[in-house]
Formats: C-alpha cells, sequence, structure tokens
C-alpha cells in the first residue's frame, strides 16, 4: 500500500527573456517567483510539481505557496493512500479555501508520482493522450522598439503565431495590432489579448477598428465578472475566448449558462490541478465550447504539465494555438533535459509520469 511518506519545496527566482516580457492590462510578467514541490511516497517514488503563481494576477506566491503546502496541506496529506489523487484533492480543499495555484503543485506532484508508479504516462493516466504535439503562440507585447525586440526573439526562437497584448487604451492598443500585423505580415495567426482591460463600449470601440487588422479571436475582453459584457463582444463575429472569466468548474458552468465565450482557455494552475483541468476540458466540449491551454508563464515542470493535459484532453482546438512557452520564456531552465519545443509546437514527453525531472541542483533543495 503506498502512502504519502514526505512533501518538500524550494523557492526558485527566475527572469524571463527580457525581450520577450509580457505587458499586459494587469502588469508586467518580469520575474517569477514560484516554488518547486517534491512528493515522496512510503515506496520511495518520487513525483515533482510548480506553484506557479504571479500575486498581481493570482493572488498567490511562492510565500504564500510553502506557508500554505508546509503548515496546512502537508498535515492533511501525510500518511494517506496516495489513490485516489482525487481525494487528496477533496481533503486539500477541505484544509485550504481557495489558492488553486497551490494546489496545482501539489497536485501536479501527487498526479506525477501515482503515473511514475503506475509506469505510465501523464497524458494516459488522464484519459489520453488524444495526439503527441500542441500547436503554440507567443505574446507580443510593448510598443515602437519594444514590440519589435518582441517580434524578433520570438521568430528567432521559431514562433510563427502570436497574440497580441491589449486593454491598455484603444488608440494604442489599435496602433500596437496594426504594427504586430505588419510585422508578422498579412497571413500569420495574430490573436488579442486584453486580459480584462476594457470596458463594453472600449471593447466594441476597438474590436470595430481592429477589424482590418483580422484578428483570429479576443481573449477575455472585458472584465471576468461581466459575462453579459462577454456575451455581447460575440456579436462582432470574432471568437471569444474566456480566461480570467474560468477559474473552477463552477465559473465555467456560468460562462455556458451565459453564451459569454466560444471558447475556454484552461490553466493547471487555475484549475487546481491536471485531473481538473481535463475534466473542465470534457465539460466544455460537451456545451460546444472548444478549449486551449493557457499559461502564466510556467516554468519546465508547469510546462511540462500543460503538454500532458493538453494531450489528454479530448477537445483542443485546432485553430487556435496554446500558450505552452515555458521552454522558451526564461534564461535558464530549470529542468534536466529541455522540453522538445521549436516554437510553433511542443511534444509530449517520453517516459513515465511528467516524463521530465528538475536538474539535480534544483533536487537536492528539496530534501
Amino acid at each position: 500500500m503506498t502512502r504519502i511518506a514526505a512533501v518538500h519545496t524550494a523557492a526558485v527566482d527566475l527572469a524571463p527573456d527580457p525581450d520577450l516580457v509580457v505587458r499586459g492590462a494587469r502588469g508586467a510578467h518580469d520575474r517569477s517567483h514560484f516554488l518547486l514541490v517534491r512528493v515522496v511516497t512510503t515506496c520511495g517514488a518520487e513525483g515533482y510539481g510548480e506553484v506557479s503563481a504571479t500575486p498581481f494576477w493570482s493572488g498567490e506566491d511562492a510565500a504564500s505557496a510553502a506557508h500554505f503546502i508546509r503548515h496546512v496541506l502537508t498535515p492533511a496529506l501525510l500518511g494517506k493512500e496516495l489513490a485516489p489523487i482525487g481525494g487528496l484533492e477533496s481533503l486539500m480543499d477541505r484544509a485550504l479555501a481557495g489558492n488553486p495555484f497551490t494546489k496545482a503543485g501539489l497536485s501536479t506532484a501527487l498526479w506525477d508520482v501515482y503515473a511514475r508508479t503506475l509506469n505510465l504516462p501523464l497524458a494516459e493516466v488522464l484519459g489520453g493522450p488524444y495526439r503527441t504535439e500542441v500547436p503554440i503562440k507567443l505574446s507580443l507585447s510593448g510598443d515602437g522598439e519594444t514590440l519589435e525586440r518582441t517580434y524578433a526573439a520570438a521568430v528567432a526562437a521559431g514562433f510563427r503565431a502570436f497574440k497580441v497584448r491589449v486593454g491598455l487604451g484603444v488608440r494604442g492598443d489599435i496602433a500596437r495590432v496594426a504594427r504586430a500585423r505588419e510585422l508578422a505580415g498579412a497571413q500569420a495567426f495574430l490573436g488579442l489579448d486584453a486580459n480584462g482591460g476594457w470596458t463594453r463600449s472600449q471593447a466594441a470601440a476597438a474590436l470595430r477598428e481592429l477589424d482590418v487588422s483580422r484578428p483570429a479571436f479576443v481573449e477575455q475582453p472585458v472584465v471576468p465578472g461581466d459575462l453579459e459584457g462577454m456575451a455581447a463582444m460575440r456579436e462582432f463575429g470574432l471568437p471569444v475566448v474566456a480566461d480570467e472569466s474560468v477559474f473552477g468548474t463552477g465559473d465555467l458552468v456560468r460562462v455556458i449558462q451565459a453564451a459569454a465565450a466560444d471558447m475556454v482557455s484552461l490553466y493547471v494552475g487555475k484549475a487546481g490541478g491536471p485531473g481538473r483541468a481535463v475534466a473542465m476540458g470534457a465539460l466544455a466540449a460537451a456545451f460546444g465550447l472548444d478549449t486551449v491551454v493557457g499559461s502564466n508563464g510556467e516554468l519546465g515542470l508547469g510546462a511540462a504539465a500543460q503538454a500532458h493535459v493538453a494531450c489528454a484532453l479530448p477537445e483542443l482546438s485546432a485553430e487556435v494555438p496554446s500558450d505552452i512557452i515555458g521552454a522558451h520564456y526564461y534564461t535558464e531552465d530549470i529542468l534536466e533535459k529541455p522540453l522538445d519545443s521549436n516554437g510553433v509546437r511542443v511534444r509530449l514527453p517520453d517516459g513515465p509520469g511528467l516524463g521530465v525531472r528538475p536538474r539535480e541542483d534544483l533536487v537536492r533543495r528539496m530534501r
């Protein structure tokens, strides 16, 4: 009988490539203060996860995650049987309200070690894989020379599909998207991500004028709670993606009931773990909503979890690439062996569990 014997963590602080820093309506993601998680079982198996949390976006960070994992979640889990993972996630919910990104980091480590004990890839344990490669895109932000440097760095990394950060003021948004279209070319895939930065009237004005730049979609055009406003934006004929409006299953149900979106951006972190993200994707698909896998600037472990979730989803958008960018966004990699990602697609890692492992120096810090 396999039980949870120990949970360890280590904070990691990484800077992104300065030319790829995302600057959106909620702020600039110019530093990642994340937390790595290691779960050890009584049979000696190990699993890894990552708390990818930024305070201005999720209200969580490495400090809060370390506190809650050490003092609240670990005491609830120690000595418990490893399976079913869903039962352990329910224990975490009873011990700690909210904090989905913190729970997702620990949940990912639990799923990873469980899949390793079965000698199966995580995507298979989650019900897939339905695919072994996932198309990806990268955010373009900034203005003038900053935007041009970002685009050049993105292309140098292999990216050919993009979304432009808007929601920063309609006139500036229009100019930024026009310049991005000019740089990328008429045939390039180009979407919009407002991060909830527009009011309804701003969104309507912007979408009318941005039609000339032929965007492929608009993500979170208005504030997360304004589902009526989201639904109204669908009238412009551009696919609307719900991101900040959908954290857990309850949010997804409300978006479905309001007919507020054409597509849902699923995160391992927002959902509270890989299994819950896949379950939400299945629910979205049952009601005709497409899905993509979104990003909170995950490091290597988080990006690997994204890849497994994307490959385990029964339905994943064939039109809009996902945001699995961890192999490219940072100046260093936390993984022993990098993910197979060329900027156009990321390939599902081989091997059991996540199929990746942190660098040995980071593993030593988690003992």
